[in-house]
């Protein structure tokens, strides 16, 4: 809610925000019926027509904190850092030990703002 304010977001559509958003519960629908409801205090809503503009809001936040010092990768004249489509996301750097730091700090980052990177992902 912090990147809200700090954005300009309205106290009154913050509140907003975060009634839909934290005070969400799940239910897994199953051959047998449905199980108990259960908290859900994290992350975005699937199908959220709202989820996507605060996923790219939060990791452009936290894109530009992590990656700010770094930046001698340039194309067409101009600093690239990274490239983003939906919800991936490619560091860039000329050396092997940029590109550890890059991503060792944007760990680092991730985790202030509870998020956290699937390296694994293929």
């Amino acid at each position: 809610m912090q990147i809200l304010k700090e954005t300009g977001i309205d106290w009154r559509e913050r509140r907003l925000i975060s009634n839909l958003y934290m005070a969400q519960s799940v239910e897994v629908r199953l051959n047998l019926g449905e199980t108990r409801s259960v908290q859900s205090g994290r992350g975005v809503r699937r199908g959220c027509c709202l989820s996507p503009i605060l996923f790219n809001l939060y990791s452009d936040c936290l894109n530009k904190e992590a990656l700010e010092w770094f930046g001698d990768f340039k194309t067409g004249g101009q600093i690239i850092h990274t490239v983003k489509y939906a919800d991936d996301l490619v560091l860039l750097a000329k050396e092997e030990k940029a590109l550890q730091e890059m991503i060792d700090k944007l760990t680092e980052i991730g985790r202030c703002y509870g998020m956290q990177m699937n390296v694994k992902k293929k």
